[in-house]
């Protein structure tokens, strides 16, 4: 089978190394389109072995891009398009559509109830999005909360499919030595109490909130994994704060083209930490908190519909706590207090292993392409 991934870029994001890690899972042949920013991800897709065209479109209304990205349909046989974010779905089905291409599947990454990518709803954009969703043959969600999002958007109900992201789990594993290393690395002492979060610097993820709240907790210290446009204006609450030099913004973390980092690696920069939070109260699935769930830390989390939709004991070491920096605080003064050791490694994280989600992702192919879905578990 022969399958066409269609992007609306590939800088770091929680879509975009989703999609890196499924092409590594999926056993069809796989080319890959994305509409602007072939970033770092790109690299790594490319190094995986997946080539990557950059189809350069210049803007949301630069309509020409439809004949170029349907002439590379059309061109590469493709048995099925498979659209992930937004635009790419928007021009993604339409362009399929048009180099005769009918079996379509697009992934809705972020649909949260206010927002989509990031950008407030409106009434133009769901229209457009429902315009183009006829044209293709299922749309998958995330999670079950943005499959009844959807729903309630207008989306049949009866042709919305539920596959969750997933990761790597055995990758995330707790590591001593990993721990030393990524500690030595970012300068952190080995008795340090380091709270840690992950995620695009954005005013959405209220990492302001994280770094006020670490500054009223004397003894921790505040490890972000990512970037982005607040980068600066976190730096500016945290000296405000009086907590400037117990506060580290380690940068994006994505696996090197190379196979060859001299920085930790995610996995390592977890190990790093002991007790991570999730600040962000709009989240349409929360990967982040299954990664920290994998590698054995306690977590507070203000919204995770991938930790939500499950029962409690399947992640024993998650805790949903409300908006509040007060409350955030006396959060991370009971973690610390209490010393926990390295939690074991709780149901959630093996349920959203990405060899599952790729395993249903391949039954929709077949279904699709030759109308009886995998038998594979």
């Amino acid at each position: 089978m022969r399958v066409l991934h269609v992007i609306t870029g590939l800088g770091i994001g929680g879509a975009e190394q989703q999609l890196r890690l499924l092409l590594r899972h999926l056993p069809v042949r796989s080319g890959v389109v994305t509409l602007t920013n072939p970033g770092a991800v790109a690299a790594g897709i490319e190094a995986d072995g997946t080539p990557v065209t950059h189809l350069g479109m210049a803007g949301n209304r630069d309509i020409g891009a439809l004949p170029r990205l349907a002439r590379i349909v059309r061109q590469g046989r493709y048995d099925l398009v498979h659209t992930h974010l937004y635009r790419a779905c928007v021009y993604g089905r339409t362009a399929a559509r048009l180099a005769g291409v009918r079996r379509v599947i697009a992934t809705e990454h972020s649909l949260g109830e206010t927002q989509i990518e990031g950008r407030p709803l409106s009434a133009g954009t769901r229209a457009l999005y429902l315009a183009s969703e006829r044209l293709g043959t299922s749309t998958v969600a995330v999670s079950p909360s943005v499959a009844r999002r959807l729903a309630d958007w207008g989306v049949p109900p009866d042709r919305i499919q539920v596959v969750p992201n997933g990761i790597e789990t055995d990758r995330f594993a707790y590591d001593a030595r990993a721990r030393h290393r990524a500690r030595r690395i970012l300068g952190l002492p080995e008795d340090a109490y380091v709270v840690g979060g992950v995620g695009r610097l954005t005013p959405g993820k209220k990492f302001d909130r994280l770094v006020r709240a670490v500054a009223s907790v004397p003894e921790a210290r505040l490890l972000l994994v990512g970037e982005g446009e607040q980068r600066e204006e976190l730096l500016r609450v945290a000296r405000e704060s009086g907590a400037a030099d117990r506060v580290l913004l380690a940068g994006a973390c994505e696996d090197p083209p190379t196979g060859a980092s001299p920085g930790p690696s995610l996995p390592e920069l977890l190990a790093a930490m002991d007790a991570f939070v999730s600040t962000s109260p709009d989240e349409t699935f929360g990967l982040a908190v299954v990664e920290a769930l994998a590698a054995g830390l306690p977590v507070l989390y203000v919204a995770c519909p991938a930790i939500d939709d499950l029962t409690p004991e399947a992640a024993p070491g998650a805790r949903r706590i409300g908006e509040s920096v007060p409350e955030l605080i006396s959060a991370l003064r009971g973690i610390q207090d209490a010393r926990l050791a390295r939690l074991p490694l709780p149901a959630a994280a093996r349920r959203y292993d990405i060899a599952h989600s790729a395993r249903q992702l391949m039954s929709l192919y077949d279904q699709a392409v030759h109308g009886t879905p995998s038998t594979a578990n």
